[in-house]
């Protein structure tokens, strides 16, 4: 059993733990994601490290409340335990001779890029952090993120907060004001994903897009999350979570990831109604 040491909410639909898990901590770095079970009945569900103490033997996660799992896991709190939390699973970020890197987060995918963005500056690594958000209500990881970056830029969608605009936007003045880039790493939507690729294919700018499907087992047997790049079919969570994103089919992995929106919404809308039902009994 892993216990949960501290739990914060980063916006009204994204919360933050911290889980006592010693064995994994010891081990994860920047990129890689374990699985967890909420019970010893729950689904497995991938959730990407946002962060890890060894000392303390502590690994944070943080995950946006989409379905029933994530529901679950939010109603427990400091002192509860999470049935299984498995891991690390998938190849960490490559860092090895970069000098300059920029990081473009957008929405929840931060809590994955925040990492990724620490882990380089550490090693020394000028890092442009662009990260965006649809208002600043959802905006998470500002501070840290600043913190770690040469740059940052901060977008919304609808000027509440940073620049108006999409993360490309801020991407292509910096690129076209004369930065240059030994890669561009990008973790967020999907669809976001895409268009910073096409953006950064038109530069010849090397690009590692991180991806999160539907997985299941997390060694590559039940082939839940492959994918397609470059031709061939790659499984994420053995394979990846990182790809070159100029060779990613992101148009399959899209229809792919929407296959089964309908009935996670109508499972989370149940786990809700489950939860007011107990609250509502006492």
């Amino acid at each position: 059993m892993f216990e949960i040491s501290e739990k914060k909410s980063l916006n009204p639909t994204v919360t933050l733990m911290k889980i006592n898990a010693p064995k994994v901590a010891r081990k994860c770095e920047p990129g890689q994601f374990i699985i967890l079970r909420t019970d010893d009945e729950g689904e497995r569900i991938p959730l990407t490290i946002a962060d890890y103490d060894r000392e303390a033997g502590t690994v944070t996660i943080i995950f946006q409340i989409v379905g029933a799992t994530t529901e679950k896991l939010n109603h427990m709190e400091v002192g509860d335990c999470v049935h299984d939390f498995v891991g690390p699973l998938g190849r960490a970020t490559e860092t090895e001779g970069l000098k300059k890197v920029a990081v473009i987060g957008g929405g929840v995918g931060c809590a994955i890029a925040y990492p990724v963005a620490k882990k380089l500056h550490e090693l020394g690594v000028e890092v442009h952090s662009v990260v965006g958000f649809r208002n600043k209500d959802l905006v998470i990881l500002e501070d840290e993120f600043r913190k770690v970056s040469t740059k940052f830029v901060l977008m919304s969608d609808d000027g509440s907060t940073g620049e108006k605009g999409l993360v490309t936007d801020a991407l292509k003045k910096l690129i076209e004001s004369g930065e240059k880039y030994d890669r561009v790493i990008t973790i967020g939507p999907l669809i976001m994903m895409k268009f910073v690729c096409q953006l950064t294919k038109n530069y010849d700018i090397p690009t590692v897009a991180s991806m999160n499907p539907i997985m299941i087992d997390g060694t590559g047997m039940c082939g839940g999350c492959r994918l397609t790049v470059g031709g061939e079919t790659k499984f994420a969570c053995v394979d990846g979570p990182e790809f070159d994103g100029h060779l990613i089919d992101f148009d399959e992995a899209i229809a792919r990831g929407s296959m089964y929106r309908p009935y996670e919404r109508k499972t989370h809308e149940d786990t809700c109604n489950l939860f007011r039902e107990v609250e509502n009994n006492g």
